[in-house]
């Protein structure tokens, strides 16, 4: 199992730079990059500390079940978002929020499978304080990450922009709080 999710983490990097690349290339604009450093560490700490805690323990086949249900949502997610999908906050003015697929249930369908995946593996390990400590210090991330991807696409889709008030190319990150640029 944690070789597969090591296999898999390794293989979305590419494909998440490789979009990266393409978004940047065609004139998108990246925010949150304050915090992101603080999402990698701690998918990094939370895979390196599996691989040390939970290396030679046998998996539990509920929580294996709940895993592959977790990765075809996964994919569902990703293949939704097509060249779009990346693991920073890319948007490019102008451009439509994705609302087919499991964004027409969820708002941020790809954070609700991360934030039950760093629960669900440690558990699958018979690692439950492991999986809590993890799934509580994610859910606090995530409230800085989609604070400002929610600002971050509400001015790509002109929702939070007064074209006549000459703010069409202003940024959210000028008004995004202290703590999200901190982070």
């Amino acid at each position: 199992m944690l070789a597969f999710v090591t296999l898999q983490r390794l293989a979305e990097l590419a494909l998440a730079s490789h979009n990266t690349r393409r978004l940047r290339a065609a004139g998108a604009i990246e925010y949150g990059r304050g915090h992101y450093p603080v999402i990698v560490a701690l998918h990094a700490a939370w895979l390196a500390g599996l691989w040390g805690l939970g290396y030679d323990r046998p998996v539990d086949r509920v929580f294996l079940m709940g895993f592959a249900v977790l990765q075809a949502a996964r994919i569902w997610v990703i293949a939704n978002l097509g060249r779009r999908w990346t693991t920073r906050i890319m948007v490019l003015a102008g451009e439509p929020l994705v609302r087919r697929g499991p964004y027409r249930f969820v708002r941020h369908p790809n954070y609700l499978v991360v934030a039950l995946e760093i629960a669900v593996v440690p558990l699958a390990l018979g690692l439950p304080r492991y999986a809590a400590v993890f799934f509580i210090l994610n859910v606090v991330v995530l409230l800085v990450r989609i604070y400002a991807e929610n600002r971050a696409l509400a001015w790509a889709t002109g929702a939070d922009r007064g074209d006549a008030d000459g703010s069409r190319h202003r940024s959210p990150d000028v008004t995004l709080a202290k703590s999200e640029r901190s982070l």
